[in-house]
């Protein structure tokens, strides 16, 4: 496994590598003194920051600002490539944690970086690959399924949980009680700080969740009854009102579960 440790004392401006992770693996909360850049080629990954959670499948990728505190858990056996983008490439400081599908351009800018290993001088065609990368990245539309925390630490402890198993079937009154709070109390404050009700948020969970699972190969009709929906019809029908587009496009190899 390779780290930023193993990079090289002063490593140009951009620089890189492609690596695997077996599934299981926790990669524990931690930082970079460089924005970084991954792309997934294979396999699926749950990134969380401090503030939001994103599941990401293959073609996908995740820009983190420089310091973004992360950590991140492989849900099956990953391939990927890495991208680490140092400050003096201004515009790069000017793009928030973003969660895209990657273009062709792109994957192909990353290859080039990539292929130049550790020890390149970076010249004006390097510095040309470099800025258009964090420009193409800029351009490319944010993917909108990722799952914000709350910053009330009662109800992140409940919004983890329902994330850690988004199956179970509690029902609302049970979690007012789990944070704490009188029932009414609880949906006041859910719908403030997220910006929408309690169930909507669970909803999304759950077929955040699905996405990533079928991706991986599990079957709808299992991952509907594993995600607590009586039939796959129903956790269809939720999956496209989220969506736009039926789980089984995930089958294809299409990774467009995207909204503006």
């Amino acid at each position: 496994m390779k780290r930023t440790a193993d990079l090289p004392r002063n490593p140009p401006p951009v620089v890189g590598f492609a690596d695997c992770y077996v599934g299981g693996l926790v990669d524990r909360f931690h930082t970079h003194d460089r924005a970084q850049l991954s792309v997934f080629l294979s396999g699926s990954v749950t990134i969380n920051t401090q503030d939001e959670s994103f599941v990401l499948r293959p073609g996908q990728g995740l820009w983190l600002p420089a310091n973004t505190l992360h950590e991140a858990t492989c849900r099956t056996d990953l391939m990927f490539q890495v991208i680490y983008v140092d400050s003096c490439l201004t515009s790069a400081d000017n793009l928030s944690c973003k969660m895209f599908d990657a273009s062709f351009l792109i994957r192909g800018l990353v290859d080039e970086i990539i292929a130049m290993r550790f020890s390149f001088v970076m010249d004006d065609r390097m510095s040309v690959i470099a800025r258009l990368l964090v420009d193409e990245i800029g351009r490319a539309p944010r993917i909108a399924d990722r799952l914000l925390f709350p910053s009330d630490h009662r109800l992140r402890r409940v919004c983890e949980a329902i994330i850690a198993r988004p199956g179970n079937r509690h029902d609302i009154d049970y979690w007012a009680t789990q944070a704490g709070m009188a029932r009414r109390t609880f949906t006041r404050l859910f719908q403030v700080e997220m910006g929408m009700g309690f169930a909507a948020w669970r909803r999304r969970v759950r077929v955040v969740e699905g996405a990533a699972r079928i991706a991986a190969g599990q079957s709808i009709a299992e991952v509907a009854f594993d995600l607590g929906y009586d039939n796959a019809a129903s956790f269809s029908t939720m999956f496209h009102r989220t969506f736009g587009v039926a789980p089984r496009t995930l089958r294809s190899g299409s990774s467009s579960t995207s909204r503006p």
